[in-house]
């Protein structure tokens, strides 16, 4: 049997992603402010595109529409249990613009007076300037002056320098002895402990400083694991001292400044700006809508369009002028179905969990996200891409929206959903904030308590949780609260 080459033809359907559907699925999952970075790169790029700051109303009607899911947008629907919620939600339009800010005031806060949160942050002195303002005055010999400098950029963000430094050395062709020198010299500078290695060697700096490094307090910063474990007894036998003296050095060991470099941080973590807003209603129920104050306006004008494709005569200008236009409305339209998608999905969410925004989070129910996608007629990957990074302000807090979505253990009294496993963390850890000195819950007792309470639950799943909480063992919390 020969083999030859011959030619067929097969028909194949396959799944193609256009380059918008992977723009707009990008486009779900960008928080606020990414947006409007990327809302502000495409103003910049795009002529037919403009920031509707100002009045847009000559730019189309608004209209309301019935959402797939039998919720009303702008109007007052029923929750589960019967509970009334209004969603505010964009209009549907001609998709000739998208104005955010049409949709409702977007203010979680009307009393509060608007002010931006960089104004109320002082500068703070830069920890590389001050050090290297003193390094020029103690370091005289510019040759150990460089070499210092050179230090400085070594430093973490606690302070502390690399444990091992010995490329660095060698990259500096120095001897060991004169290089320890240069660090000694270092770890006299302001912030104290400012170049160390170590906890320890930057513990022991401060106290070294203060005058109180005597043999015992030393034994004590050589054995700061048993201090972490709170095993006085060891460390009096160490150290050579009764449990007045141990705890006088423990208290001074804990008005150190262990992470030094703190002080000088400049860094202001931005605040997290929610993208929906949660508020009671006053007949019950809740009303849900988008922080508009955080979302990008964005106007296609189709007039100056019309204007400048009317005077072009070459091919090459209308394509390009074609491609752009077709890029504006395409734009308009994905903000607007991110925004509609994002309120369906937080819509639901709080319907699923209104005893938890009513009750707390004892009332959490295990919800996943194929509960949510199989109501609003979405896929999985549609309601993970929304929930990450999208944030919801309550009356109970700031929750980001993947928050509500926990596993479930099986309760004892026949329950078909289960209970939470948060709602579960949150009670293990009510029940050992609550308990006595004297009477200190272990594993195997807090399994029984919870378990009497009608949770199936299984002493090792208790002692996971209780670590994911960073609770210490009964053993170590019984010395904690003894002390």
């Amino acid at each position: 049997m020969t083999s030859s080459p011959r030619l067929d033809l097969r028909t194949t359907q396959s799944l193609v992603m256009t380059p918008q559907l992977q723009q707009a699925i990008k486009l779900l999952q960008l928080s606020n402010q990414d947006l409007c970075a990327f809302v502000a790169g495409e103003l910049e790029a795009n002529p037919f595109l403009e920031s509707g700051e100002g009045d847009s109303a000559s730019f189309g009607a608004s209209s309301t529409s019935k959402q797939e899911t039998g919720i009303t947008l702008g109007s007052e629907t029923q929750g589960e249990g019967g509970e009334k919620t209004d969603v505010a939600a964009p209009d549907e339009r001609s998709f000739d613009t998208y104005d955010a800010h049409e949709s409702s005031s977007g203010t979680y806060d009307p009393s509060a007076p608007h002010r931006d949160w960089a104004e109320n942050v002082a500068e703070a002195p830069s920890l590389r300037d001050h050090l290297l303002s003193q390094i020029h005055m103690d370091f005289p010999d510019p040759a150990e002056c460089m070499m210092a400098a050179a230090m400085v950029e070594l430093l973490d963000d606690a302070g502390y320098l690399p444990a091992d430094l010995d490329v660095v050395r060698a990259q500096l062709g120095v001897t060991p002895a004169f290089f320890e020198s240069i660090i000694v010299r270092l770890q006299r500078l302001d912030p104290l402990g400012i170049f160390a290695r170590s906890l320890k060697e930057c513990l022991t700096i401060q106290l070294r400083e203060k005058n109180r490094l005597d043999p015992a307090m030393a034994m004590l910063l050589d054995h700061l694991d048993l201090l972490a474990k709170r095993e006085r007894a060891a460390l009096m036998r160490l150290c050579g001292v009764d449990s007045e003296d141990l705890t006088d050095m423990i208290t001074e060991i804990r008005a150190l400044t262990p992470k030094p470099a703190l002080a000088f941080t400049a860094d202001v973590a931005p605040p997290i700006t929610p993208d929906v807003l949660l508020t009671p209603m006053a007949g019950g129920g809740w009303h849900i809508e988008l922080n508009n104050d955080t979302l990008p306006r964005v106007l296609a004008n189709e007039s100056f369009y019309e204007k400048i494709v009317g005077g072009t005569r070459a091919s090459a200008d209308k394509a390009y002028l074609s491609e752009k236009w077709q890029q504006a409305n395409w734009l308009v339209k994905a903000l607007h179905q991110r925004a509609t998608t994002i309120l369906k999905v937080a819509s639901e969410i709080v319907k699923q969990q209104d005893q938890f925004f009513i009750y707390g989070v004892q009332h959490l129910k295990p919800l996943i996200l194929r509960d949510i996608a199989a109501v609003i007629e979405m896929h999985e990957s549609t309601v993970s891409r929304v929930t990450q990074n999208k944030y919801i302000a309550t009356p109970r807090g700031l929750f980001e929206l993947k928050y509500f979505f926990t596993g479930s253990l099986p309760t004892t009294g026949g329950c078909a959903e289960g209970v939470s496993t948060l709602a579960v963390r949150e009670r293990i850890k009510a029940l050992i904030d609550a308990e006595e000195p004297t009477a200190i819950l272990s594993d195997d007792r807090l399994m029984a308590l919870l378990r009497a309470e009608g949770i199936a639950i299984a002493r090792r799943t208790v002692a996971k949780y209780r670590e994911s909480l960073h609770i210490p063992t009964s053993a170590q919390r019984r010395r904690e609260k003894r002390d």
